[in-house]
This record gives structure tokens, sequence and C-alpha cells, in this order.
């Protein structure tokens, strides 16, 4: 068995997010926190601690959509499955996050294109993988190879309304995608909306799941370097009450 990280860090960076929703940690380094220390023990001096050093910690402001992370229905829309409540990520079955993988290379493909139902039925013949209930199915694009530039978040192809509809309805619960968004850049799509006055166009892979309630992974990484099938993905978030995505660090786990 072999493991595969498939997680972004989460890290002072400009290019991981579009400007002004990016992660800020600051670092509190051994010398700086021997004080804090000493607060809880007022009869110790610092000589008295190893090296004369405290602790080091870190203070982080996120959001939950910050570094790789599982969106929950409730990240889409107020409803799902057709009118009922979204569900949170504290609510989202653990069964959906942990089953069999796939990967659909869409690296080819050009930044803003939004891919369809018949792009996912050509990859997935090509691959000689039939599709089942709970698959994991993940996307490779092309901002993979472009996180940490300064055009990450304009980089890749989307999923569209159709293809992601295809998905969930053979019973995909959870997909994946190592661009900033399961849909098509937003600069991109922001012109197509300008040029044709349809404003269904925006977000209509995350609207999808208003029709049937799935999740998926943002901001993932090292999918050129796993195979197209033969492998787990195991993608446990953590458990925010009521928020609407939780960071986590999914793996793939391939098989012998």
């Amino acid at each position: 068995m072999k493991l595969v990280d498939l997680s972004r860090p989460l890290e002072n960076t400009e290019y991981a997010d579009p400007p002004g929703i990016g992660p800020k940690i600051d670092y509190f380094d051994h010398q700086m926190t021997a004080g804090h220390v000493l607060g809880f023990f007022p009869c110790v001096t610092r000589d008295q601690l190893p090296g004369g050093e405290g602790w080091a910690i870190e203070r982080v402001a996120l959001t939950t959509h910050n570094g790789t992370h599982l969106d929950a229905p409730y990240h889409f829309h107020s409803t799902m499955d057709g009118g009922k409540r979204a569900i949170t990520i504290d609510e989202v079955p653990l069964e959906w996050c942990w089953s069999r993988g796939v990967k659909l290379d869409f690296r080819s493909f050009a930044d803003g294109y939004v891919a369809t139902a018949a792009d996912v039925e050509r990859e997935l013949d090509r691959i000689g993988h039939e599709l089942k209930p709970f698959d994991i199915v993940l996307v490779n694009t092309a901002a993979g190879a472009r996180y940490g530039q300064p055009d990450y978040v304009a980089t890749g192809c989307g999923m569209g309304r159709e293809a992601t509809l295809w998905l969930t309805e053979r019973g995909v619960k959870v997909t994946g995608t190592d661009a900033w968004s399961w849909d098509a850049p937003f600069v991109h799509t922001a012109r197509k909306v300008a040029e044709t006055g349809d404003a269904s166009l925006i977000w209509e892979g995350h609207r999808a799941g208003m029709v049937r309630g799935y999740c998926h992974l943002e901001k993932l990484a090292n999918l050129e370097s796993i195979p197209s099938t033969g492998f787990d993905v195991i993608c446990f978030p953590v458990k925010i009450k009521g928020a609407s995505a939780g960071w986590c660090r999914p793996v793939a786990v391939l098989k012998d």
C-alpha cells in the first residue's frame, strides 16, 4: 500500500486564493513565547527553561475555503435534492469520504473551458473505468501545475452543470479538482456572462447541488502523480458546526 498526499499546505501566500481572502498565519517561535510559559509558573525564571525557550505556536486567520478543503452542499445553496435543507460539513456522511477513486485527465482543456458530460464519458471510456455509486471523481486540470503562481486562480477548466449532474445521477457523492474552484475560473465566466447576458452560467457546477446534493474537494495536489484508477480516496473533513466547508488532508491509497 502506498499513500499519496493530495493536499496543499495552509500558508501565507497571495496566489492560492483571490485577493483579500487568503489565510494569515502568525508564527511565534520559542524565544517569543518564553514569557507565556513563565506566566503559568511565577516562581520559575527564564534561565530555568531548557535553552530559555518557550513553545512554538501559531495564530491562524482563515476561511473554511482556504487550503485544501471539502465543500458541503450548504456552500452551494441553502437547499439540495430539489428543495430539502442543504447539509453542512458536520452533517456530511463519513461513508461519502472514503471510497474508490478515479482520475479524469483534463489538463489539455483550455483555461476557462467548461467540461461537459460527453467529455467525462470519453475520458472514462479512454481509461476503461465503469463508474459506480460513491466513486470519488478527481479532475486533474492545468491549474495543478500553476499552484503558487500569480495565474493559479485563473487557470484550468471547470466542470459544468451538465457534467456534474451526469456524475451525481450515477451516485457520485464526492468529486474534486486541483483548481481553485470546481467551476471554471470566474474571470472567464464573467466574460461569457457579459457577452451572453446568461447569469445561469455563474457557478453552474456548484449550483448542480441544488438538484442532487454532493461535495467536492478543491485545491488538490499531486493528481499528476497518481494513476487514473486503482486507488481509494480518504478525505474526512474537519468537523465545523454548521459550516459550508471543512479543511481536509485527502490521501490516495494506491493498491498493489
